[in-house]
C-alpha cells in the first residue's frame, strides 16, 4: 500500500508502543501503523486492518470453533494463530502458527470469512477518525523534494567551487543533492521541516529560471550608476533599469528615487539577442501622470 519511490522518496520508520497483553499486538500495530501513515500525510493507496484469529478444537468429535480476535490464553491453549491483513477490496498479508498436524478446507475458509467480517468492522471504526491520507506532511515532518532542472543549469546551481549550493543549504539548513541523470539535473533537496524545505526550493527555482520578456520581477537595486541602476531580478541575473526608464518625469540623477539595496517591481521589456542583456522598465508599471491642460493650446499656438 505504500506509494512508489517517486512519490514517497522516504524511509518510513512506524514505531508501535503496545499498552496490553490480549489481542495481537502486530494486529494492533497494523491499524494503528495504517492511522499514523495517513495523519502523516503518507499517501498510502488504501487503509489496512488486521485481526488474528483463533482455533479451538475437540480431536474425538471433530468439533471446532474459529476464535476472533483472541484472548491471550486463547492464544497460548489454542490450535491457531491465524493473522489476517487487509483493504475493504483483498488480503494484504497473512501469519500462521498451529499446533495441530493440519487444517481442512472448511475450516480454513471459514477462518478467512470470519476475518474478512472482523476486519471490514475494524477498518469502519478507523475511518471514523480519519478516512484518507492527509493531503500534506505534516509541517515539522523531515521531507524531500525533487525536481528536474535543464543540464545547462547545472553549472549555474553549483556556483563556482560550489559557493552557490553551499550558500543555499547554509542560510536554510537543508542538504541538496545535484545530479546529471540521462541528460538532465537531478536535484533533491532534503530538509527537516516544511518552511526550510520551502526556503530552499524558491531558491533553487528561481537560479535556474529563465527570464521572460514581458513578465514583472520584485528585484533588488545593486549598483547605481550615472546613466541606471543594475538590479538583480533573479540570484546571478542583473538587469539595467536605465535612468529614463524609472519614473515618467524626468529625474536629474538615480539616487533621487533608487538607493543600492532597495526592493523595487520591474518589468523585463528586452533582452538583448547577441549579449544577452536585460533591459528592465520601472515606469511602465506606474501610473502615467495626466498631460497638463494647456499642451495642446500650446503646441497649437506654436504651429501657428
Amino acid at each position: 500500500m505504500i506509494p512508489p519511490d517517486e512519490e514517497n522518496p522516504y524511509a518510513i520508520r512506524v514505531v508501535s508502543d503496545i499498552l496490553e497483553s490480549n489481542g495481537s499486538s502486530s494486529m494492533a500495530t497494523v491499524c494503528a501503523g495504517t492511522l499514523a501513515l495517513m495523519d502523516a500525510g503518507i499517501k498510502i493507496r488504501k487503509p489496512v486492518s488486521g485481526i488474528a484469529m483463533g482455533l479451538i478444537t475437540d480431536k474425538e468429535t471433530k468439533k471446532y470453533a474459529v476464535l476472533s480476535d483472541i484472548l491471550g490464553d486463547e492464544d497460548h491453549l489454542g490450535d491457531m494463530d491465524f493473522k489476517v491483513t487487509g483493504t475493504r477490496d483483498g488480503i494484504t498479508a497473512t501469519q500462521m502458527d498451529i499446533k495441530v498436524d493440519g487444517l481442512s478446507f472448511e475450516v480454513l475458509a471459514k477462518a478467512l470469512d470470519q476475518a474478512k467480517k472482523g476486519r471490514l468492522h475494524i477498518l469502519g471504526i478507523m475511518e471514523k477518525t480519519i478516512a484518507e491520507p492527509r493531503p500534506e506532511l505534516k509541517p515539522h515532518a523531515p521531507r524531500i523534494e525533487m525536481l528536474t532542472i535543464p543540464k545547462d543549469m547545472i553549472g549555474a546551481l553549483i556556483g563556482p567551487g560550489g559557493k552557490v549550493i553551499q550558500e543555499i543549504q547554509r542560510e536554510t539548513g537543508t542538504t541538496i543533492i545535484v545530479e546529471e541523470i540521462d541528460g538532465h539535473g537531478d536535484v533533491n533537496i532534503f530538509g527537516e521541516n516544511k518552511e526550510a524545505i520551502t526556503a530552499a526550493l524558491d531558491w533553487v527555482k528561481k537560479i535556474v529560471t529563465v527570464p521572460e520578456v514581458g513578465k514583472v520581477y520584485k528585484g533588488k537595486v545593486k549598483t547605481i550608476v550615472q546613466f541606471g541602476a543594475f538590479v538583480e531580478i533573479l540570484p546571478n541575473k542583473d538587469g539595467l533599469l536605465h535612468i529614463s526608464e524609472i519614473e515618467w518625469r524626468k529625474i536629474k540623477t538615480v539616487d533621487e528615487v533608487l538607493k543600492e539595496g532597495q526592493e523595487i517591481e520591474v518589468k523585463l521589456i528586452d533582452i538583448d539577442p547577441k549579449t544577452g542583456k536585460l533591459k528592465l522598465s520601472r515606469k511602465v508599471l506606474l501610473p502615467r501622470p495626466p498631460r497638463e491642460k494647456d499642451d495642446d493650446h500650446n503646441q497649437e499656438r506654436k504651429t501657428e
